[in-house]
C-alpha cells in the first residue's frame, strides 16, 4: 500500500499566501502521522485552476497513472482537489472502482470508504446535476443566439451555405437557387430519387437523402 498526498495552489501569489503549499503538506503530514499512515509521496500542483479536471491537471494526471489497488490519498479541502461536482462524482467513482481510497481532511477523513462517504456521494450527486443542467442551459441559449444570428454551429456546413472569417453563415447563390429548384420540383409531386439526379445532373451531387434533408430543413425555416 502506497499513500500520497496531493496539495495545489491556482496562482504563485496563493503558493506563499494564505493556504500555502507548506501548510497543505504540514496538514497531510499530521493527518497521516495521526492515523499510522506514511506518506510516501506528495503531488505538488502549482499555479493550477482548479476549474481544469483532475486528470488533466500535470500533477493529477501523475497521480492518477500511479495509483494501484489498496492505495490511500490524502488532500487537505475538497475544493483543493475538485473545484466542479461533476469532476468530483467521477473521480471518486473512478477512484472507488480502483480499490483506492481518498481522504479528505476537511471532510473527515476517508470519502470513498467509511461512514460518510455516502452522505458525500449524495451531495455531491445532487449537486453535480445541478451542474450538468446548468451546462444544457448554457447550451441551449449560446446556439439559440448563435442561430439567430446566422452563426456556424459547428459540425457539416448546410447546403447553400459557406462560413466566412467571422464565422458567420453566408449565402451561396448559385446553391440557393439550386434550393428553390428542389423545393419547386417536391410541390409538383416529383421523387426524391428523380430530383437527385436531376441535381446531379446540373453539377450538384446529392443523394435522395441529402435532398430529403435540404428541402426539410428549407420548409422548417420557412
Amino acid at each position: 500500500m502506497a499513500v500520497y498526498g496531493y496539495t495545489r495552489v491556482s496562482t504563485d501569489r496563493q503558493a506563499d499566501e494564505g493556504e500555502s503549499l507548506d501548510v497543505q503538506r504540514r496538514q497531510l503530514e499530521g493527518y497521516a502521522l495521526m492515523h499510522g499512515m506514511a506518506l510516501d509521496t506528495v503531488y505538488v500542483e502549482r499555479g493550477v485552476s482548479g476549474s481544469k479536471p483532475l486528470g488533466e491537471r500535470p500533477e493529477g494526471g501523475r497521480l492518477i497513472s500511479m495509483l494501484k489497488a489498496g492505495d490511500v490519498v490524502l488532500t487537505p479541502k475538497l475544493d483543493r482537489m475538485f473545484r466542479s461536482s461533476l469532476d468530483a462524482l467521477d473521480n471518486l467513482n473512478l477512484l472507488k472502482g480502483m480499490g483506492v481510497s481518498l481522504h479528505m481532511l476537511d471532510l473527515g477523513g476517508d470519502v470513498t470508504g467509511n461512514g460518510i462517504s455516502k452522505l458525500v456521494f449524495t451531495i455531491l450527486s445532487a449537486v453535480a446535476e445541478a451542474e450538468r443542467d446548468r451546462i444544457r442551459e448554457r447550451i441551449v441559449t449560446v446556439k439559440a443566439d448563435q442561430r439567430e444570428r446566422g452563426r456556424y454551429l459547428g459540425g457539416r456546413i448546410p447546403f447553400g451555405w459557406r462560413v466566412d472569417e467571422d464565422g458567420g453563415l453566408v449565402e451561396i447563390a448559385e446553391q440557393q437557387a439550386a434550393i428553390l429548384t428542389m423545393v419547386a420540383m417536391k410541390n409538383e409531386g416529383l421523387a426524391l430519387r428523380t430530383i437527385a439526379e436531376r441535381m446531379t445532373a446540373q453539377g450538384f451531387k446529392l443523394s435522395h437523402e441529402g435532398v430529403k434533408k435540404i428541402i426539410a430543413s428549407t420548409l422548417k425555416a420557412g
